[in-house]
């Protein structure tokens, strides 16, 4: 194994533990005149292309999913369901009781880290108010820079914003959107983290061929890496 200079890791269901939908966002549905079940439809079916930011700002894609679910929502509405659907997300994230205390021991060892998420706009918003947040040296979020995992192309500008090569970083996650094989295809090492509470996660693409290492929590990263000294 190559010595490494950096973590890279995804976000929903690594850093944070198993993500379920909550009832906010049935609220919120209803509150812009849909049914929810329609509306949570179509949040399936289009994440990718959300993910990528092809509908523009959060209000602009917020009233497309509207309209899409039946909708014909006013500028007011959409107003009030923008902040409350970045609260919505943001209660259904709960980070894993160890990811701050390995992120700071990963600094401690002198590699820097950096977070790849495919995500919408609610994330880039709620993300600086989490006790992560000082920890990532470099955040890459797929809604603006227009592209998702696998693409090799948000791998790289993850790379390039860290100036590290590929080769020199250990990728983590747990499997979403083909990220573990879009990680080694350009030359990362890829980890899957099999936390037990996964299993009921919501998860798009899952990489379920994906055959390399496997850890059973974020702490034991931390065991990877000890065997494997950073480059100085």
């Amino acid at each position: 194994m190559a010595a490494y200079q950096a973590v890279v890791f995804d976000f929903f269901g690594t850093l944070t533990r198993s993500v379920r939908r909550g009832p906010q966002h049935a609220e919120i549905a209803r509150a812009l005149g849909c049914d929810p079940d329609a509306v949570l439809s179509v949040l399936d079916r289009t994440f990718q292309v959300r993910a990528r930011g092809h509908f523009g700002s959060a209000e602009a894609t917020l009233r497309w999913v509207t309209e899409q679910a039946g909708g014909s929502p006013r500028t007011a509405q959409l107003q009030a369901a923008v902040p409350a659907r970045v609260n919505a997300l943001k209660a259904d994230t709960r980070l894993r009781p160890d990811a701050e205390s390995v992120l700071e021991a990963i600094k401690r060892r002198g590699l820097r880290t950096a977070l790849i998420s495919d995500c919408t706009h609610e994330l880039p918003a709620f993300l600086p108010s989490m006790p992560i947040a000082p920890l990532l040296d470099v955040n890459v979020f797929s809604v603006e820079v227009g592209r998702c995992k696998p693409d090799p192309l948000i791998y790289l500008e993850a790379c390039w914003r860290l100036r590290v090569a590929p080769e020199d970083c250990l990728y983590v996650g747990d499997g979403g959107s083909h990220e573990l094989t879009g990680a080694a295809a350009v030359g990362m090492t890829p980890v899957r983290l099999a936390a037990p509470d996964l299993g009921d996660h919501l998860v798009f693409d899952a990489d379920e061929d994906f055959a390399g290492l496997t850890v059973p929590s974020l702490t034991a990263v931390l065991d990877l890496l000890d065997r494997v000294p950073a480059l100085t």
